[in-house]
């Protein structure tokens, strides 16, 4: 809707003093000028006595006419003013104490139409992006209470779970049921991984704890990418092994080359990108692979398996916190739901960025890119 045109207040305050101190001005001009006063004066003394008094008595009745015209004159100009006051200033200033009052009860649906070009309409306009930030945190508030509540509620299943089975194998062994060292073994080793799994979910939760209050520790690092990767490979492979799932690495930069990173953290990507790959493999026949390639000024890591892959609806979002593809179906893999964002504040606390590529029914490929460390040589010139 268009604005309507306003005079500014400042403009309307002057005019304002100026009609107050002109219009009277204006009316004593009009008593003493506007008749003649003066001029009529030594008319008046050659006059007689009764036509003095018949004259006097004409000027007084004039008087009380110019005193009664006077009265109206103001009383309109009064009049003018209350209504040029009370529909500018006071009318919008009680719809804007309304609108805070609304504001202030948690409701930031009430909606004030500006149709002002002056400052009342700044303030209109103020009060409207002031609104519309506070319903903007109200919402992102209330969707990360959400959010959190099924965090917890996923934390408290994907804790359960191990722990039941931990109590249950306990238990066994307790009872004697493992009477013979390949079963104890068994247990045992059961025992070790789900333990293993409430750690990575703790971990997983100190290090969401960090990206929320955004102090997540950093020690950084000049790693060489061969060295570094091949190890990680060493230590993802055995507990891949483990699940009878495949892992194919193939390293394509030079010997030398570095980056700065800090390898507890870079660790964490790895390790949540691959336990995401094998949560929703989808099958038993799994097989990732690790890719470590040249990208002249920066090294580009690929993460690639063979699982049901992502719908490309989805594939924009599956690293925002919370975000699941299918929440009725994946509930059931367990998960906070939290591992790729933490994958992304990572990277990008490093300085690269991550990106993933899918085709359903093929697999799913995860892409992040570090920069190169290139040592500085300072030439000094004699």
């Amino acid at each position: 809707m268009k604005k309507k045109s306003h005079m500014k207040l400042k403009s309307k305050m002057m005019v304002l003093f100026l009609t107050i101190i002109l219009v009277p001005l204006g009316c004593a001009a009009i008593v003493f000028f506007g008749f003649g006063y003066y001029e009529n004066i030594d008319v008046l003394r050659e006059l007689s006595k009764e036509d003095i008094m018949i004259g006097a008595m004409i000027n007084r009745r004039l008087m009380e006419y110019l005193v009664i015209a006077m009265m109206l004159i103001l009383f309109m100009t009064s009049s003018i003013i209350t209504g040029w006051l009370n529909k500018d200033i006071y009318k919008p200033l009680k719809e804007l104490s309304i609108a805070m009052q609304r504001i202030s009860t948690g409701d930031f649906d009430y909606h004030m139409a500006n149709r002002r070009d002056d400052e009342i309409g700044i303030l209109f306009d103020n009060y409207e992006q002031m609104r519309l930030q506070l319903k903007e945190n109200e919402e992102e508030k209330a969707q990360n209470e959400k959010k959190s509540k099924e965090l917890v509620s996923n934390i408290s299943h994907d804790l359960k779970t191990p722990i039941t089975s931990i109590k249950g194998y306990v238990e066994g062994i307790m009872d004697g049921v493992a009477d013979t060292p390949e079963k104890m073994d068994k247990y045992i080793k059961t025992i070790y991984n789900k333990a293993n799994d409430m750690d990575k979910l703790i971990n997983e939760l100190t290090t969401y704890s960090g990206i929320d209050s955004n102090k997540i520790p950093y020690h950084f690092h000049i790693l060489n990418v061969s060295d570094y990767f091949s190890d990680c490979v060493e230590e993802v492979g055995l507990d891949l092994e483990s699940k009878n799932m495949h892992l194919n690495f193939t390293n394509l930069v030079p010997a030398d080359t570095c980056v700065v990173a800090d390898p507890e953290q870079l660790k964490k990507v790895i390790n949540n990108i691959i336990s995401n790959s094998v949560k929703y493999m989808g099958h038993d026949n799994g097989v990732i692979d690790i890719r470590i390639l040249d990208e002249i000024e920066s090294v580009k890591i690929e993460i690639e398996d063979n699982g049901k892959g992502i719908e490309s609806k989805d594939i924009g979002n599956i690293f925002e916190r919370f975000y699941r593809t299918d929440s009725s179906r994946n509930s059931l893999q367990g998960g906070s739901g939290i591992g790729l964002s933490i994958v992304k504040k990572i990277i990008e606390d490093h300085g690269g960025y991550v990106w993933a590529t899918s085709r359903q029914g093929e697999g799913t490929c995860m892409h992040f890119v570090l920069r190169k460390y290139t040592e500085r040589t300072d030439e000094v010139v004699i």
